[in-house]
């Protein structure tokens, strides 16, 4: 039972802890007055400062301690990188809402132009990553990203093509214009496709775990933990499943925040 605590339980409930409170902390931010925004992003930017030394530290080996560390740093990265996207500071040239009427291939160019600077931004944070994973045994934190990155852009191309629940009524004051980049509607085909890949991923961690083919370890657990939330955060897209509920905590005051009416 100690064994299956330390290496199932422990890190599941590790990378639980790190969504819940990583998401419900940034929904608490960006929820204070703007004028708080610049010693949040402040704090953070120290933070993620370090967590690149942390992360450089986590990649030498391939220890239990390195794989909380590596996960953690990239939690924190990623902090920084949704703050800065929902106080505003980091979107992208276009910050008005969409042209109304406006289809196809111009809907998806001022779509990229609402959000490209903090695309960049993460491309060059994962560039650091790779440099600093030159001649690194440890994994644990590039993975994580790239985990982090693949289905955050799902995520956004279903809000691109369209689901039920776009969560548009939680976007903060100044950030209100970007709903109308948001298609509600049925679920397309693409949210199927996506979706469907994911639970295959997942299935075939599980799998390679559970068949011996590779060993239980506690990066492996983490990245698979990981991965059936970032699952769950696309199947509230096709549900109504108010936010609150998973953060209340973080959203029961929200002066930034216009709620949606029933």
């Amino acid at each position: 039972m100690t064994d299956i605590s330390t290496t199932l339980v422990a890190p599941a409930l590790f990378a639980l802890l790190c969504w819940w409170f990583g998401t419900g902390a940034i929904l608490w931010l960006v929820r204070r007055s703007p004028s708080s925004f610049g010693w949040s992003m402040g704090v953070l930017s120290l933070l993620l400062v370090a967590s690149l030394w942390t992360t450089a530290l986590s990649m030498r080996d391939h220890t239990v301690g390195s794989a909380y560390l590596a996960f953690a740093s990239v939690i924190v990265m990623w902090s920084w990188h949704e703050m800065a996207f929902l106080t505003g500071w980091l979107t992208g040239p276009r910050r008005v809402p969409l042209q109304p009427g406006v289809q196809g291939r111009a809907r998806f160019n001022q779509s990229v132009q609402a959000v490209i600077w903090h695309e960049l931004a993460l491309l060059a944070n994962f560039g650091v990553l790779l440099w600093l994973q030159q001649g690194q045994s440890g994994h644990v934190a590039i993975c994580t990203f790239a985990l982090l990155w693949c289905m955050r852009f799902s995520a956004k191309m279903n809000l691109f093509l369209g689901v039920p629940e776009t969560g548009e009524q939680y976007l903060p004051r100044h950030l209100l214009y970007l709903g109308s980049y948001f298609r509600r509607g049925p679920v397309s085909a693409f949210f199927y496709l996506s979706v469907g890949l994911s639970c295959a991923a997942w299935a075939w961690m599980v799998w390679q775990v559970s068949s011996d083919s590779v060993a239980i370890t506690t990066g492996w657990v983490l990245l698979a933990a990981l991965l059936g939330l970032a699952i769950v955060e696309h199947v509230i897209m096709a549900f109504p499943v108010p936010m609150q509920k998973l953060w209340g905590w973080a959203m029961s005051r929200s002066p930034a925040i216009k709620p949606e009416k029933a």
